[in-house]
């Protein structure tokens, strides 16, 4: 196979950081001049502007996604043995984060259609040790807020939404990470809104919550060498906070890009419905920020999904797979179920291929993805 680049690169950052690089490169420099790298008045500011575009009071931010979970559950006053309810179909960070707070992940299926949690589904795994749903807003779409609210008032459940591919996504007239107590959002370089090393933050309404929120991320301690909970070192430093500030008022333009690919790939696709290529079902109309494209290569295909990512590589296309393998298919985490267990979740790995899908990415380049896509399904 040749060695030159690709013609459709699953993601290019170039795109998105050249145009701003001055400022990104002035950001860092005037952190470096003050020298405030922990816990600084850059990060506040990110903070603050952060929770008040998701359309919350308060932001807290800590070291990656997963610390945004398993902190924020402890903040959230879940206790060890308490049951939260998390879907099957999800990256394993989720699920690790709620086995860090000392809890137990009970996995449900999710909807073949949208990929997402399905709250029927979740009805059944109810018990009385259940004091949490974590409704992942995948690919960047969100979980209904109605469905959701009307779920967890039923059963008096949290909502601690994962909305790590989800910035300021919206649905039913809530933005991800404002329907319940409090989310967890990354900022991995790849994510919608990314930085240029690993980050996280939670995002929520409630004061006592953020405050101590707060007092976890830094040693247990609301002040110096005062540690008044069992806490860790999770802070979001300085130097990425000011790369994110520079990047968020651009992040609305950035989502409305991937929205606009999005739109050209659905048309584009639709004739290949009939032969199998389906798109991850899109039931948020322009608030579904794409973090990823998603297709499924169902059994009406002539090839299997691995089959046509090969061939798409060969003609210069790359792609992803979020996720090859359901939770409780981990080799580490076969405790969480049994093979067969959540049959939707597990023939939906079989199927999905995440295609090119980023800003700047060019109507051409899409008709490139989808020309390559019937090339290889007629071979």
């Amino acid at each position: 196979m040749s060695n030159r680049p690709p013609k459709v690169p699953f993601v290019n950052f170039s795109l998105q950081h050249q145009p701003i690089q001055s400022q990104i490169a002035e950001a860092i420099r005037k952190i470096i001049q003050e020298g405030d790298f922990i816990l600084g008045h850059a990060l506040a500011e990110f903070e603050t502007a952060f929770a008040a575009a998701s359309g919350v009071k308060y932001g807290v931010g800590v070291a990656c996604g997963t610390d945004a979970i398993a902190l924020g559950l402890q903040a959230c006053g879940i206790n060890p043995g308490d049951e939260i309810l998390i879907p099957a179909n999800t990256f394993i960070a989720t699920a690790i984060a709620v086995l860090q707070a000392k809890a137990i992940p009970i996995l449900v299926d999710c909807d073949p259609e949208t990929a997402l949690i399905d709250l029927t589904a979740a009805e059944t795994a109810v018990t009385s040790k259940t004091k949490a749903i974590i409704p992942v807003h995948l690919y960047g779409q969100m979980v209904s807020p109605r469905q959701l609210l009307d779920f967890a008032n039923r059963h008096d459940l949290i909502i601690f939404e994962d909305a790590a591919q989800a910035h300021l996504a919206h649905r039913e007239g809530y933005r991800a990470g404002s329907i319940g107590k409090a989310a967890a959002f990354s900022f991995y370089p790849s994510k919608n809104l990314g930085s240029f090393g690993d980050g996280g933050m939670l995002i929520t309404n409630d004061p006592e919550l953020a405050e101590k929120m707060r007092t976890l991320r830094n040693y247990g301690a609301p002040s110096k060498y005062l540690h008044t909970e069992i806490g860790t070192n999770s802070r979001l430093d300085n130097l990425q906070a000011a790369v994110l500030n520079v990047k968020l008022p651009y992040l609305e333009k950035w989502n409305s890009d991937r929205t606009d690919a999005a739109q050209h790939y659905n048309t584009l696709l639709a004739p290949l419905k009939h032969k199998g290529i389906v798109p991850i079902a899109n039931h948020s109309s322009s608030g579904h920020i794409y973090h990823l494209y998603v297709i499924k290569i169902t059994e009406e295909s002539s090839i299997d999904r691995n089959t046509l990512q090969e061939k798409l590589a060969q003609h210069g296309i790359q792609t992803g797979i979020h996720y090859p393998l359901p939770c409780h298919l981990q080799p580490a985490y076969q405790n969480l179920g049994n093979r067969g267990d959540f049959p939707r979740a597990e023939t939906l790995c079989q199927q999905i291929l995440s295609l090119p899908m980023y800003p700047g990415l060019s109507n051409t380049q899409i008709e490139q993805v989808v020309r390559a896509i019937v090339l290889s399904l007629n071979c």
